[in-house]
């Protein structure tokens, strides 16, 4: 939200705040409340210099009914509501902040009105950058009054241009948590402030999911690249989700030096999944990536030694899948499936898997990417996504998961 639509608010509610003069509470006052002559001289005398714009006169009338002594409750109170319309008018945010929380905490003033004040509190404590300031109003209107998109942005507008990024991740978060849970969109500034909070608090797994969130609801290239670079740079990545982040590379294109291509085909054959690997290295031969220049060779014998595996694997493939069905735990049944998956076999080796995702697998999370890889791999496009999409927790799993269901439902070009 731009800061022009916050001085409009601001405009609005000093306006609103210009009606708080003797008058705008009369229906709030006992029918006991009467102002001495003392007082009531002087707030008549700040009420014309209020009508004529002669700003300084009535305040110095205000300033005159405030020394008066003895005051009753009402007269504070209205001596309060005076100085607050003059203050808020004539621009004057610290007199006007103040005398609002002279109203604020009076049980005289109406409950909606109260909302009000708040909501000029903050804005105008906003427009004079004093953020500081700002945020308690901002904070209280939300717990007594509920949810206002305008309230929720400007808060973390405050942290954020205080540079206080614990304070921005944390009420970015929650707005962004609770805009989601309600199925709606969360606001993409609201994304970019928070992504630059976790980057300055160096949380490389909560930056990159809210790049996530970034490339689900807005799908800017900028949003995709930053986050397949963030994920490739994540040092808490693990050997199988750095692999499954270079295959989304090659999804989209990013892959293409001959050297990420066998890496990418060695971790696959370090997973038991040869025959993944060399799938993979026919692709780079389809594109042009591998098989051209002084790296030919190399690429050429690298991809023998490659389809050696896959042929060796895919005669001990049933051998495998015997042995994996009466294995005690998860991972004899998650690669010989998705070597069945791999070699053809694909609705036998997603129910091999789907056994081993029952024997505890050590990293469940990374065993429901997996199961959703070969889903994928095997042609089952929408059960994939569907796998991806319940893959939960806080993790990079959650987020290599997400980024491929976002792939994969993008409509076909």
């Amino acid at each position: 939200m731009s800061l022009s639509l916050y001085r409009r608010l601001s405009a609005r509610n000093l306006l609103l705040a210009g009606v708080f003069g003797i008058a705008a509470f009369a229906g709030s006052a006992h029918a006991d409340d009467v102002l001495g002559q003392a007082v009531g001289k002087d707030l008549q005398q700040a009420q014309s210099a209020l009508a004529s714009k002669n700003y300084a006169k009535a305040m110095e009338a205000v300033d005159a009914a405030d020394a008066v002594k003895g005051k009753t409750d009402y007269e504070t109170y209205t001596t309060a509501q005076m100085r607050a319309a003059i203050a808020a008018q004539s621009g004057n945010t610290d007199a006007a902040i103040k005398a609002y929380d002279v109203l604020i905490n009076s049980s005289r003033t109406p409950k909606t009105a109260k909302g009000q004040m708040l909501m000029a509190q903050a804005t105008m404590a906003y427009s004079a950058k004093q953020y500081a300031r700002a945020i308690p109003a901002t904070e209280r209107y939300l717990k007594e009054y509920g949810a206002d998109p305008r309230m929720q942005t400007m808060l973390i507008q405050c942290y954020y241009l205080q540079q206080d990024w614990k304070g921005t991740a944390k009420a970015a978060q929650e707005q962004v948590d609770a805009t989601i849970k309600a199925g709606k969109v969360p606001a993409e500034n609201q994304l970019q402030m928070l992504a630059t909070a976790y980057t300055n608090l160096k949380d490389a797994d909560a930056k990159t999911h809210v790049y996530v969130l970034l490339a689900k609801y807005y799908s800017k290239p900028d949003y995709w690249s930053m986050l397949i670079h963030d994920l490739v740079a994540n040092p808490n990545l693990s050997p199988p989700l750095i692999f499954y982040v270079e295959r989304l590379r090659l999804a989209t294109g990013v892959l293409k030096d001959p050297s990420d291509y066998q890496d990418m085909a060695e971790r696959a054959v370090q997973m038991g999944l040869p025959q993944l690997a060399l799938n993979l290295l026919n692709q780079g031969y389809a594109n042009h990536s591998l098989g051209n220049g002084p790296t030919a060779a190399a690429d050429a014998k690298f991809h023998a030694f490659v389809a050696q595996q896959a042929a060796t694997n895919r005669s001990q493939l049933a051998a495998a899948v015997t042995q994996a069905a009466s294995a005690p735990n998860a991972g004899p049944a998650l690669t010989a499936g998705y070597n069945q998956v791999l070699n053809g076999q694909v609705d036998a080796g997603l129910a091999l898997m789907k056994t081993g995702l029952t024997k505890n697998p050590r990293y469940p999370d990374l065993a429901q990417v997996e199961y959703g890889m070969a889903q994928m791999d095997g042609g089952q496009k929408a059960e994939a996504i569907k796998t991806f999409e319940a893959v939960s927790g806080n993790g990079a799993a959650r987020d290599v998961a997400e980024l491929w269901s976002l792939l994969l439902s993008r409509p076909a070009k």
